[in-house]
């Protein structure tokens, strides 16, 4: 009897050990391959657990720093950039593919000229294009990238650009396999790269069953050391109310993107930590200036004067997040602090519509997603508080609640008139909103949601990226700004904290301004 008693003693340990680390997020991600996607949801889904980049960002130190790049040089003129590849880099071996070689230039290569070349027999693969490399405009930027040598590959520009390594860092900017591409091309199949990724990243895919759950098990062979987890899950949970019952149950032992209802509940839970940092985020109404009449400038001037954004941080936020008057957080240096939100001013409001030929008002649409995230906890109070408002000054705005992926698919292709959307810069520059919201470009990628089009304030994006002069950056950060709040492009809601709520005993995670996620280090007694 006493041996048979030891018998759990001794695999308790051992099955505590091989416990899944359980995630509940918010949404399902639109796809696996990241570069035809805009969404968070989906960067959080393939980027982060599955992929690596050249280079990432540091967000503790506001840095650059090597990723699958070892080292890089810069030319003096700045028009070449030169990656060192690190050595014996592989790639995920899963039941649909077997690599038969490591991480080359060939990979780098393949993996840029696929978006940047029409010619390139991948190019058509994604039926919904390159938004972030369209918007960012790589396309004219890289004149070439060249494979020097195996382990070494080299960026060509056709002018100078401060914000390009930064650049890097993003999730589109993710290496893939062409050994794998190769294969999948021989057997007639390219669209399972959006189903079956592969990466160089911490964990490999395993299964997505839409709308529940996505598996990935820890890759035994990263580069960086193999994660704490054996396994990961996301628990797809789009209640956030659920995503918290689910985490005081153990059922998982992370949940992103609470409420702030849900935060402050959580602070009197003593299984329960909550982990926060102030967001490189905006949250905001996007007004399809090609849709008239939100054509007219005193129109969506009159929307901002109209909206009471006091009530909204007070109900949607509760309070945790800041109000915005722009797109940028107010901490960043790219800020014009002398812009203040538009106040709330029912009478100038009527008055702009009556100018504008409105004087009896109009109908609209109010487009916004079912489930809560960071930047919009509370979708149909936010939703329903704009509805009201604009009742006040004879807009009659219904109210149509889309689920996620088709809000994204449609958003992109410019359907809507008022857009509740959020934006996630990452890397702490600038640029990160103004090229991808507001620059040209981004109108025909899908992800300039206000769909404006200006050649003043297409230069001023251009040249600002185009300087490494600090100081000069600024200059025309600021004049983009007041164009943007001239023209009042958006209704800035807000700026949000970012909040994870944990289970006490979690350690190795780090909860990200920028929205991203890294579970390769998180380990939990």
């Amino acid at each position: 009897m006493q041996r048979l008693l030891l018998i759990p003693l001794i695999l308790l340990p051992m099955l505590a050990t091989a416990r899944p680390l359980t995630v509940c997020t918010d949404a399902s991600p639109e796809g696996f391959d990241v570069v035809q996607y805009n969404s968070l949801v989906t960067t959080n889904a393939s980027a982060d657990p599955l992929m690596n980049r050249l280079v990432e960002y540091d967000a503790a130190s506001g840095r650059v720093v090597p990723g699958l790049a070892e080292k890089w040089s810069v030319s003096d003129d700045g028009l070449a950039y030169t990656f060192t590849l690190r050595p014996k880099v592989a790639f995920h071996t899963t039941e649909y593919f077997k690599p038969k070689r490591g991480l080359t230039a060939d990979d780098v290569v393949f993996t840029f000229e696929r978006m940047l070349n029409p010619e390139h027999p991948w190019f058509k693969t994604a039926p919904n294009g390159y938004p972030h490399a369209r918007s960012m405009q790589f396309d004219k930027l890289i004149k070439a990238v060249r494979k020097i040598d195996q382990q070494t590959v080299r960026f060509e520009l056709n002018y100078t650009e401060a914000t390009f390594l930064a650049s890097l860092t993003m999730g589109f900017a993710s290496i893939y396999s062409a050994e794998y591409a190769e294969q999948l091309q021989k057997a007639g199949t390219p669209e399972q790269l959006n189903q079956k990724p592969i990466g160089t990243g911490p964990f490999v895919f395993k299964r997505h069953d839409k709308d529940s759950v996505i598996r990935f098990d820890a890759n035994p062979h990263y580069f960086a050391g193999a994660p704490k987890a054996e396994r990961l899950i996301y628990a797809i949970t789009p209640d956030s109310a659920v995503r918290v019952q689910k985490l005081k149950a153990n059922e998982c032992q992370i949940a992103i993107s609470p409420k702030p209802q849900d935060v402050d509940a959580a602070r009197q839970v003593a299984q329960l930590q909550v982990l926060e940092t102030p967001a490189f985020m905006t949250a905001f109404v996007a007004m399809n200036s090609q849709h008239p009449p939100f054509d007219n400038q005193q129109v969506r001037q009159a929307i901002n004067l109209a909206f009471d954004r006091q009530a909204y941080l007070a109900m949607v936020f509760g309070n945790s997040g800041q109000s915005a008057a722009g797109p940028l957080p107010a901490t960043n240096w790219g800020v014009d602090k002398t812009i203040s939100p538009y106040p709330q001013n029912l009478a100038k409001a009527r008055k702009l519509l009556a100018d504008a030929g409105l004087a009896n008002g109009f109908s609209t649409t109010i487009w916004v997603r079912p489930t809560g995230s960071v930047l919009n906890p509370n979708p149909k109070a936010g939703a329903e508080l704009l509805q009201a408002d604009l009742a006040k000054i004879g807009i009659k705005a219904e109210v149509k609640v889309i689920e996620w992926g088709e809000l994204i698919k449609r958003g992109k292709a410019g359907e809507h008139d008022l857009l509740f959307m959020g934006w996630a810069g990452d890397n702490g520059d600038p640029d990160n909103f103004y090229t991808p919201q507001f620059g040209c470009a981004a109108v025909q990628s899908g992800t300039n949601f206000a769909r404006y089009c200006d050649e003043k304030l297409d230069k001023l994006i251009a040249d600002a990226k185009r300087t490494s002069d600090s100081k000069q950056r600024t200059r025309l950060y600021h004049a983009a700004q007041r164009i943007v709040h001239e023209q009042a492009l958006w209704l800035p809601l807000a700026h949000p904290v970012a909040s994870v709520l944990v289970r006490q005993g979690i350690t190795g995670y780090q909860v990200n301004p920028f929205g991203r996620h890294d579970f390769s280090r998180v380990s939990w007694k």
